[in-house]
């Protein structure tokens, strides 16, 4: 695994090794941000279920103001650590050892307003995507343009509206799926 580009461009980020997490591809996330592009600068990022810490790294890298990285395996957020310490990075990113749910409770708390926010559980956790999107759907963490991506096994829908978030794009990509909620015109 590497930073694809920016600050960090082609350095090597460690992988998960023996642990049961399934991070983003170099090529989905390449395609992510070129999806993204520049409004990637001066963002706030929030990357749930970070596993690596790859997709917030990449964020980071691209210029983005604050990256906040929710993990509640402790093993992963001790390989986030890792990667955050080996790139150098001591400001701009921090990492929330929770559930996603409660990271995102944690970060309302602080009336913080994401510009965007992704979240990738495990693909067999559907109710995952569920309970997030339902969660963010009734929250104001989300900026007025902002979008939230998640990415999805291709066989595993997910809502195509709730009452404020709508997919407004999917991009396949293998088995993969990326699917970007914005807030609705009527919220």
């Amino acid at each position: 695994m590497r930073v694809i580009a920016g600050k960090f461009r082609s350095r090597r980020l460690k992988g998960p090794g023996i642990l049961r997490i399934r991070p983003t591809s170099d090529r989905l996330r390449e395609t992510l941000f070129n999806i993204l592009g520049p409004e990637v600068e001066d963002s706030l990022f929030v990357d749930l279920y970070a596993g690596t810490g790859a997709i917030g790294i990449e964020a980071f890298s691209r210029g983005a103001r604050h990256v906040i990285l929710v993990e509640s395996n402790a093993k992963a957020a001790k390989l986030i650590r890792e990667n955050l310490e080996a790139l150098e990075i001591r400001t701009g990113i921090e990492l929330i050892a929770a559930d996603a749910v409660k990271g995102l409770e944690r970060i309302a708390a602080r009336h913080l307003v994401a510009d965007f926010i992704f979240l990738d559980p495990p693909y067999e956790k559907t109710e995952e995507h569920i309970r997030v999107l339902e969660f963010l759907d009734s929250s104001h963490l989300i900026a007025p343009h902002g979008t939230v991506i998640v990415e999805h096994h291709w066989r595993r829908a997910v809502p195509e509206r709730l009452s404020r978030l709508e997919c407004v794009r999917q991009i396949e990509e293998g088995d993969a799926v990326l699917s970007f909620f914005s807030l609705a015109a009527a919220a």
